[in-house]
């Protein structure tokens, strides 16, 4: 499988998967009526609708703010989604696949919704993490690819390393 394909696939794979457990959660049953469902000492879901980025960061009250972020997805979507196209690695293609399906994943909901259906939220004793979807997962995912692929000497070019000596 080539690494635009792979990646194409991890696009797919992480929309589908992401806009089925936000619907299926939100539509199919009555999560936001009994949160939270206690999946374990460590985990629930529970329902936060986040009108900003990751972490919550740049909450958006208003329309305008809510479409710019839109915009910027979309348009990150496509760059990567393009970078994508010309991954020479598998690693890198699946990489940046996960990356923008969860940005068009998140981007559905925000202009679906007005803001992202988050509902995984991680915990320990009195420490908590912040409430995420598959689609924040893929992006983190994503991210970690991405590093993993600039760190193999295999993805290097010949153009920088130094030429042989004689």
């Amino acid at each position: 499988m080539t690494p635009a394909r792979a990646g194409l696939l991890a696009l797919l794979l992480t929309l589908v998967l992401d806009q089925a457990s936000k619907i299926g959660l939100y539509l199919g049953t009555d999560l936001v009526l009994t949160q939270p469902w206690r999946l374990g000492p460590f985990a629930d879901f529970v329902v936060v609708w986040n009108r900003g980025v990751s972490y919550g960061l740049f909450q958006q009250e208003s329309g305008l703010g809510r479409w710019l972020l839109v915009i910027l997805s979309l348009a990150a979507a496509l760059g990567l989604g393009l970078w994508m196209l010309r991954a020479t690695s598998r690693l890198l293609g699946v990489a940046l696949g996960l990356i923008v399906g969860g940005a068009l994943g998140n981007a559905i909901d925000r202009a679906a919704y007005g803001a992202v259906f988050d509902f995984v939220h991680l915990h320990a004793g009195g420490w908590s993490w912040y409430v995420f979807n598959v689609a924040d997962a893929a992006i983190v995912a994503g991210v970690i690819g991405l590093i993993l692929d600039s760190l193999r000497p295999s993805g290097r070019s010949a153009q920088t390393d130094p030429a042989p000596r004689p």
